[in-house]
């Protein structure tokens, strides 16, 4: 059957060594073309040759970045292998049963973090070149996150108190200066 030579040759260009992301694309890209084409000689399998199309079209703005950046882990298990390490080492730091409120709040950048100093001791020359206007943004967002973490906080503890503080503040503002 035509779906069942898809899969090997799909295997084959994703588990290509040493290919650059573009590389892989553009053939993975050439391959999908033709399911997509061919997509009604796969018989019963024409739904799942659908599904496939569709699911690597959704992924398909992250999928690559394995080939073009070294130590990107290839697979879902060696991801899941990364995180679960993290996780690990976060809760024997903080001695916490589960993870901590601040790895929710800041993951984004801890994990990256935590990753990358894994890999190779940073210097004071490597973080003396960072870009700052990034850091400053990413900064704003996270600290953004937490303020809306904390209005959540207190909705919860005390919604009518919370509510009434934004009512006033809420009047304060509508009132000529």
């Amino acid at each position: 059957m035509l779906a069942f030579g898809w899969v090997p040759k799909a295997a084959s260009i994703l588990g290509g060594e040493g290919a650059s992301g573009g590389e892989v694309r553009r053939r993975l890209g050439g391959l999908l073309g033709a399911m997509a084409a061919r997509r009604q000689q796969a018989g019963p399998l024409a739904s799942a040759v659908g599904h496939f199309l569709k699911v690597s079209k959704s992924y398909w703005g992250g999928l690559f970045a394995c080939y073009d950046v070294a130590d990107v882990p290839r697979t879902n298990n060696a991801l899941e292998q990364l995180f679960g390490s993290q996780r690990h080492h976060e809760r024997r730091a903080s001695g916490r049963k589960s993870g901590s409120p601040s790895l929710v709040l800041r993951g984004q950048a801890r994990l990256v973090a935590a990753a990358a100093s894994r890999l190779r001791t940073f210097t004071a020359e490597d973080l003396a070149g960072a870009d700052r206007a990034e850091w400053a943004r990413l900064r704003a967002e996270l600290d953004e996150r937490r303020q809306r973490r904390t209005q959540r906080r207190r909705f919860r503890k005390d919604p009518d108190g919370f509510l009434r503080e934004l009512e006033a503040k809420l009047i304060q503002s509508g009132l000529p200066a």
